[in-house]
């Protein structure tokens, strides 16, 4: 059976670029971007991001990361960031941070699906097969969307989807095949 891609049925936009140093499509996540939250050793950092290639109509952007591989209907939102001035093309690591004191000006944070504000970092069950942990960078032709912080990821994402220009993503995984001994 494929594996389900949550982007595929949305309606299609324009590409561009996603790079990282710390993360890359594919490959395993380091333990900074693994989640403390559940007894390991992760730090909930989240990963550097910087894009280009992005539309010039492009008035903000927002990023994302869930994991569609967590065992629920719904998946697993980590980290959803919205209202970064068009003017922002990188967030350093740790810019996820829970304070929020290392966004953007004007850039808002959601809580995360653990009920938590910030970047959680990976945190499968063992044995699960390894997750995939979607990082999006969302170009938006909205200086700001209407949605409180309050909010859930997936309310952000209906503004997303109404707003969307054009969207860049990285894809990397994450298992613990036995146990934490398995963390890198």
């Amino acid at each position: 059976m494929p594996l389900y891609d949550p982007y595929k049925g949305l309606p299609p936009v324009q590409k561009f670029t996603l790079r990282s140093a710390d993360i890359a499509d594919g490959e395993t996540l380091n333990v900074a971007q693994c989640s403390g939250l559940f007894g390991g050793p992760g730090q909930d950092r989240s990963p550097h991001l910087a894009w280009t290639g992005y539309p010039a109509r492009t008035l903000s952007f927002a990023v994302t990361c869930y994991d569609p591989d967590a065992l629920t209907v719904s998946g697993f939102w980590h980290w959803a960031v919205y209202d970064i001035p068009a003017s922002v093309d990188e967030l350093p690591t740790g810019t996820g941070d829970a304070s929020g004191e290392n966004l953007p000006a004007g850039a808002k944070m959601l809580v995360n699906d653990a009920g938590r504000r910030g970047f959680l970092g990976a945190a499968p069950p063992p044995g699960d097969p390894p997750h995939r942990y979607m990082f999006v960078v969302h170009a938006l032709d909205a200086a700001t969307l209407d949605v409180i912080t309050e909010a859930t990821p997936a309310w952000l994402g209906f503004r997303l989807v109404e707003h969307a220009v054009a969207r860049a993503g990285l894809t990397p995984v994450f298992g613990i095949p036995g146990g934490s001994d398995a963390i890198r």
